[in-house]
């Protein structure tokens, strides 16, 4: 039976390959430059999802697996004094390192989906996901050092500093909007105004034609009488 993706369409052998290389342990394609391609790209579009994830949510609310409670309570058992706002990578990397997290890790071995996949883990948790700031790590591994500093409060920073931002660009929007507002209203009492002086322009003219017009009239009138009085 051919393999089908979510649109029903049959998916290339070597999709079906690729896809099967990544469900294996890393320690079984070795170096292989293609496999390692499509790790790291899978790897990255894992961490642009979390990355705006507790951007945009308050990370302490958050809940990554369904067994963060059981993650979070063996991984402070275990690491109780591990540092994990900034990691030092000796104590993810180092031989000693490693053979510590290995047990924690197979614990979850069925009870966390993919638990060994490669992830991109920050070592600075108030910052990005860098080329400087990253290294890989299991997906476990991942999952107990997030879930610490979101329920610790670490992750807080990049939430409170993504928010700040945002506010700015509200303001600044919001600024510009009444300006061009403020434009518009002044631009258009200067319109007003200068109907209103040229309204004032047209009715002194008229007073002033009326005024003529008056004393016309009265001269008129003063021929008027002059011939009356002439023709008694």
């Amino acid at each position: 039976m051919a393999a089908t993706s979510g649109t029903d369409e049959p998916v290339s052998g070597e999709l079906v390959s690729v896809a099967h290389a990544l469900s294996l342990p890393a320690e079984s394609y070795g170096n292989d430059p293609d496999i390692e391609m499509a790790w790291a790209m899978r790897a990255m579009q894992h961490a642009e999802v979390y990355y705006k994830l507790i951007s945009s949510v308050d990370p302490q609310f958050l809940k990554l697996t369904k067994v963060d409670d059981q993650i979070y309570s063996e991984f402070r058992k275990n690491f109780e004094k591990l540092k994990i706002d900034v990691l030092d990578p000796e104590e993810l990397k180092s031989e000693s390192a490693k053979e510590k997290w290995r047990p924690f890790c197979l614990k979850f071995n069925g009870i966390v989906e993919d638990f060994n996949y490669g992830t991109l883990l920050r070592l600075d948790c108030s910052q990005g996901y860098t080329e400087e700031n990253t290294i890989f790590a299991p997906r476990i591994q991942f999952f107990a050092i997030e879930i610490a500093r979101n329920r610790e409060g670490c992750n807080k920073a990049v939430y409170i500093s993504v928010q700040d931002k945002e506010g700015e660009k509200e303001v600044n929007n919001g600024g510009e909007k009444r300006a061009d507002r403020g434009e518009e209203n002044t631009k258009n009492r200067g319109e007003k105004g200068v109907d209103s002086g040229e309204e004032k322009e047209e009715g002194i003219n008229r007073e002033e034609k009326t005024d003529k017009g008056g004393e016309k009239g009265e001269e008129a009138d003063k021929d008027i009488n002059r011939s009356g009085e002439k023709a008694m």
